[in-house]
Formats: structure tokens, sequence, C-alpha cells
């Protein structure tokens, strides 16, 4: 049976170990798209398929997604889903994120669980405690490279030593930075660097498409965690309990596997 905690100290040691890999999370919204339903999250509106409820989300997290529009980033984000490769990791909604119907349905479209899969809450909920206190403490020794939203402010981030900026909705409307990261990677020879994703599903399409060709780097999708560093929004429950000791519900989640 996985385990929540043993799972994040599993990468911690290859961070340490210097052994380059890949991690990449489909949350519910990327399960949303991989479920080819419409999707929009916006200031005053999430809806998913032809349910629709009052939203939350600031601009920078703005997402559109529709299957009649976008068919060919499903596809693209679908085959990223599938692809397997040592050392290429998935991280999944769980069921007590998104219930056991929908957690099936991952495993279903994956062909079955594998140890390529993980959560994709790896780094939040419970584990945050550890991703602050044990991973975070690895990247200043590192060269890490950050893609992230054009709005995040990295000078307190030593360790980040290059950038790469997206938008909102990047996975449209950014989609040929990826182009720009790979000519980066092999016009300087880049081995050994850390890349640190925060830029929502063009994450998921953009780690595929540099680790299949290039596995002398790590690819690390690490969502929202660094956001309070860099001057970004703190809405999502965990980082207002972590950093603006609130009550969080999030922080005691230990998420089970199924």
């Amino acid at each position: 049976m996985k385990n929540f905690k043993e799972h994040l100290q599993l990468f911690k040691q290859k961070i340490i170990n210097k052994e380059n890999f890949a991690f990449s999370r489909f949350s519910d919204g990327e399960m949303y798209i991989l479920q080819n339903r419409e999707l929009k999250l916006s200031e005053n509106l999430i809806q998913i398929g032809e349910t629709t409820q009052s939203g939350p989300y600031k601009k920078d997290d703005f997402k559109y997604f529709n299957p009649k529009e976008h068919q060919k980033f499903h596809n693209h984000l679908v085959e990223s889903f599938k692809y397997k490769k040592k050392n290429y990791y998935k991280g999944i909604s769980c069921s007590c994120c998104v219930g056991k119907e929908n957690f099936d349905w991952q495993i279903n479209l994956h062909e079955g669980d594998d140890d390529s899969l993980t959560w994709a809450n790896l780094w939040v909920n419970n584990n945050y405690y550890q991703f602050i206190q044990e991973i975070l403490p690895l990247f200043y020794s590192k060269k890490c490279v950050f893609i992230g939203n054009v709005n995040a402010d990295v000078s307190k981030l030593p360790f980040i030593k290059k950038d790469f900026r997206i938008g909102s909705n990047a996975m449209i409307n950014d989609i040929h930075v990826i182009d720009d990261i790979k000519n980066w990677i092999n016009n300087n020879n880049i081995k050994n660097h850390i890349f640190l994703f925060s830029a929502s599903s063009f994450t998921n399409i953009a780690i595929y498409e540099l680790f299949k060709d290039n596995t002398n780097n790590t690819f690390m999708d690490i969502g929202t965690c660094l956001t309070p560093m860099m001057n970004m929004p703190t809405e999502r429950d965990y980082l207002q309990g972590f950093w603006n000791y609130r009550g969080s519900n999030s922080l005691n989640l230990i998420c089970k596997w199924n």
C-alpha cells in the first residue's frame, strides 16, 4: 500500500542522491481536462462540464478549456499522462479528494496502477510541513530554474538561476515556451539542474516534452508551494494555515491512496 509520508521521502532521497527524475502533478483541474469536460476557473465562476458555482480565483489562476476548441491540448495532456519511462512520475488526485469513481477513472486511463503513480497533493496538506522543512532547503545547494507566472517575484529565492515566464491559461496561450526551454537546455548543455514548475496544466505537457528527450535534469511540479515567498496569492487553505497561522483542515489531512 502506498504511503503519503513515505512517498515524499522517496523524492527527497532522489534529490539528495542526485538522481534525476520528473514529477508531474495531475490535480483535479487536469483530471477534468483529461475527461474532456469544459472547464472554466475565473474570479466569478467555476464551471465543470454543465455544473457552475461562484468562483474565488484570481487572474493569475484563470483557466479555460473548451473541448470543441482545444482538443489538441487535451490529446497532448492525455499523452503526457499515459507516458511511461523510468523516473517519470505522475501525481493523481486521490479518493479522499475527488472520490473513488474519479480515482478509479484515472487508474483506468493510465492502464493500471504502478510505481510511477503517486499523489498530486504530495507536497501539500500534512506533507507541506516536510516540503518546507526538508525539501526546500535542498534547493539552496542546487542550480534551479523557475517556470511560472510572469508576476512571481523570485528575488528572495537565491537558488533560482534562470526563469521562464508564462501568463494565465498557459497550456493554451503559452505552449511555445516549451521550445524556449528546450533550446536553452540544448544550446547551453544544461545538466543536473532542477526545473521547478508552477504553471498549472502547462506544467504537465512541458515536463513530458522535456523529460522524454532529456533525462539529465530534474523536472518538478511544485504547484503553489512557494507562492508566499514570491509575493503571489495565498488563498489556498494549506497556505493560509501555514503562513498566516489560520485554522486549516488541509494541514491535518494525510491523504490515502484508495
